[in-house]
C-alpha cells in the first residue's frame, strides 16, 4: 500500500508521510502539555482530557483543510496495523487466576457494570425510540454500537466496533463527544467519592478486609517485578505484537473467504468481513500469551506501547471528522445520560446488594467505561498501590469488550429493524 501521497484534494498538506510526521508531532505536543510543565498546563489537563484533544485537533486540522483525512491512506494503515497490534499487547497482560482471586465480590460488581451497559444500550434506544424517534432513526444504532465498544474496554474496542459495522467518521466524532463528556463526569464523580471511602463504607457496613489484604499483595509484587525495559525488551514487545497481527491478517483473509461461500447467514454476523477476524484472532492471540511467559512483558511496559499504537489511531479517526458537522446532534448526549445512568443504577445496586466496598464499585464502573486507560487512575485514588488492580480490570475489559460490544450492536440493529 503506498501512503506518499493522498489522492487529489484542495488540501494544504497531501503527502501522507508529512501528515503522519504532524500527527505525531502533535501527540508528543498533547502528552508533553498533559504532563503538566507549567501550572497553567497543568490547570488545564485537568478539566481537558488529553484524549480529547487527540481526536479533535486532527479534526481541526482536516476542518480547516490542512489535510485530507478523508483522502488520506494513514487511517486505513492504522485501523488494520496499530489496532490489532494495540489489541495484543493490551490482552497479554490480563491474570485470569489473578482475577479470579481478586475475590467473587470484585468480579461480580464488574461484571454487573458491564450487564448494566447492555442494558442501559437497550433502555436508552428504547426510550428514545418512544419520545424522539429522530434521534435513533437511521444508523444512530451504529454509533451506539462502537460507543459501547468504549464503555466496555475503551478506545480500542470502540474503534474496532466502528470498523465491524462500518460507522460514518461524523457519527463516531458526535458518539466521541458523548463518550468523552460523561466518561469524565462519571470519573470526576468517582474522585470525588474516592476521599469519603471510608465513611461511605462504614456507614453501609462494607467488608474490606480482603481489600485491605490485596494493598499489601499488590504493593509486594510491584516491588519485586517491575523494572526499566531495555532494547531487547522493546524489540520483543514490538516482535511479538506484529508477529500475530501477521498471522491473524493471513488466517483473516482464509476465514472471511471460507465463511461468505460456504456459511449463509455469515453477513448477518459480519463473518464474511476480513476485518471482524482480525480483531477476533489478535485478541485471542494477546489472550493466549497471557497464559504463557510472555505476559511477562507487561512487567516493562507491554501495554504503554499498546497505548501508543492505540492512540495513533485514535488521532486517524480524528483526522476524518468534520467540525461543522458535529454540532447539529444534541440528543444524542441525552442517549448517553439516559445509559450511563442505567449503568450506574445497575453496579451500585449490585455492590450494595453484596456489601461491597466503594472501591469495588469505582473501579468495576470505571473498569468498563474507562478500561485501562482510566481505570488505574480511579483505583490509585482509593490507594496508591491499587492501581494494578485497575489495570487487571481495564485489561479484562479489553479482551472481552469487542465481543460485548458486537453483540450489543447486534442487538441495537435489530432494534432499528436492519
Amino acid at each position: 500500500m503506498a501512503i506518499e501521497s493522498a489522492e487529489t484534494t484542495t488540501a494544504l498538506i497531501t503527502n501522507d508521510i508529512v501528515v503522519f510526521g504532524l500527527i505525531a508531532a502533535t501527540l508528543g505536543l498533547i502528552f508533553w502539555l498533559a504532563s503538566g510543565p507549567t501550572p497553567f498546563w497543568k490547570k488545564f489537563f485537568a478539566w481537558v482530557p488529553a484524549l480529547l484533544l487527540c481526536y479533535f485537533i486532527p479534526a481541526f486540522y482536516n476542518t480547516t483543510g490542512l489535510i485530507d483525512g478523508e483522502g488520506s491512506q494513514l487511517y486505513y494503515l492504522a485501523s488494520r496495523v496499530f489496532l490489532p497490534a494495540a489489541l495484543v499487547l493490551l490482552t497479554l497482560s490480563v491474570d485470569l487466576p489473578g482475577v479470579i482471586r481478586l475475590g467473587p465480590k470484585l468480579l461480580f460488581v464488574f461484571v454487573m457494570g458491564t450487564m448494566g451497559v447492555f442494558l442501559g444500550a437497550i433502555v436508552s434506544f428504547q426510550a428514545m425510540e418512544w419520545f424522539m424517534p429522530s434521534a435513533v432513526a437511521g444508523d444512530t444504532w451504529k454509533g451506539m454500537a462502537a460507543l459501547s465498544g468504549s464503555w466496555i474496554g475503551g478506545g480500542a474496542n470502540m474503534v474496532a466496533i466502528r470498523e465491524i459495522f462500518e460507522v460514518d467518521a461524523t457519527l463516531f466524532g458526535q458518539f466521541a463527544v458523548v463518550d468523552v463528556a460523561l466518561a469524565s463526569l462519571l470519573m470526576a464523580s468517582l474522585l470525588f467519592l474516592a476521599n469519603r471511602q471510608q465513611q461511605i463504607d462504614a456507614r453501609s457496613g462494607a467488608d474490606t478486609r480482603a481489600l485491605d489484604d490485596m494493598k499489601h499483595r499488590i504493593a509486594a509484587y510491584e516491588a519485586a517485578n517491575a523494572r526499566i525495559p531495555t532494547l531487547s525488551d522493546l524489540m520483543v514487545i514490538v516482535g511479538w505484537a506484529f508477529g500475530i497481527v501477521a498471522v491473524a491478517h493471513a488466517v483473516a483473509g482464509v476465514a472471511s473467504t471460507w465463511f461468505k461461500a460456504n456459511v449463509e447467514w455469515a453477513g448477518r454476523f459480519s463473518l464474511d468481513s476480513p476485518f471482524v477476524w482480525i480483531v477476533v484472532l489478535s485478541t485471542l492471540g494477546g489472550l493466549l500469551l497471557s497464559f504463557t511467559r510472555v505476559r511477562r512483558l507487561e512487567n516493562v511496559g507491554a501495554s504503554r506501547v499498546g497505548t501508543v499504537f492505540l492512540y495513533f489511531l485514535i488521532a486517524c479517526i480524528g483526522m476524518q471528522m468534520d467540525f461543522l458537522k458535529l454540532a447539529n446532534r444534541p440528543e444524542l448526549l441525552l442517549i448517553g445520560a439516559i445509559w450511563m445512568s442505567v449503568h450506574v443504577a445497575v453496579i451500585w445496586y449490585s455492590a450494595k446488594l453484596v456489601k461491597a466496598p466503594l472501591f469495588y464499585f469505582g473501579v468495576g464502573s470505571m473498569g468498563n467505561i474507562g478500561a485501562a486507560a482510566s481505570a488505574p487512575v480511579i483505583a490509585a485514588a482509593f490507594h496508591p498501590s491499587l492501581a494494578p488492580v485497575g489495570v487487571l480490570l481495564g485489561t479484562v475489559g479489553y479482551a472481552t469488550g469487542t465481543v460485548i460490544a458486537y453483540l450489543i450492536g447486534l442487538t441495537l440493529r435489530a432494534m432499528a429493524g436492519g
